[in-house]
């Protein structure tokens, strides 16, 4: 989709508001899961389960969006994309998404619902507007194997963060980061980056 004769839509207004509404909640659930293990204590646990439910939703819109043929095909990863990746040594005209950022969606995608499993679980051993808690419904040894795995996928939460902030800062990704913003790219950028036959736009 054109905006003008040089700016090319790469995201739409809904789908910015959505990945912003995303990363606000991860923020706020890694911030209220870890301050207080730094011994900075404060009301946490009411803020970590609302953002939880936010994110779940925010997560259940981008399935239900995600679910079309041709949104499903952007995002897969074959074996000629990784064969194509390892011959050019990285420099690949790619669709919309380079084969960095799939991978980049496939990992956040993963250690979402693995947090968001363990944390809807964990969610039965508090009072909520919804339910009175139940601590006894699973065993401890139960209770640990979720403790861990909500864990796990706290830090390589925290990992994938910072290494999207470093490669969205780089300058040659400044046109990325510009977009999830103001949702375009000019033609020069999409013409250098993007390969026409994988994303007509």
């Amino acid at each position: 989709m054109k905006d003008n004769n040089n700016h090319l839509t790469r995201h739409s207004l809904f789908s910015r508001v959505l990945h912003w509404l995303m990363a606000g909640c991860i923020l706020i659930l890694v911030a209220t899961g870890i301050l207080p293990i730094l011994k900075i204590n404060f009301e946490w646990v009411t803020p970590h389960w609302i953002a939880g439910v936010f994110l779940t939703v925010a997560v259940l819109i981008h399935i239900f969006r995600s679910l079309s043929p041709m949104k499903i095909k952007s995002m897969w990863i074959s074996f000629s994309d990784l064969k194509e990746f390892v011959e050019c040594r990285g420099k690949v005209r790619g669709g919309k998404y380079s084969l960095e950022q799939k991978l980049m969606h496939h990992g956040i995608t993963l250690f979402s619902l693995v947090s968001l499993v363990t944390g809807w679980l964990l969610l039965l051993k508090i009072d909520t507007p919804i339910w009175e808690k139940n601590p006894f419904i699973f065993e401890a040894s139960t209770w640990g194997i979720i403790y861990l795995f909500h864990g796990i996928a706290t830090l390589l939460f925290i990992f994938s963060i910072m290494m999207h902030v470093y490669f969205s800062l780089r300058p040659e990704k400044s046109h990325y980061l510009r977009s999830i913003f103001k949702g375009w790219l000019t033609r020069k950028e999409y013409n250098e980056n993007h390969d026409p036959d994988r994303w007509d736009v």
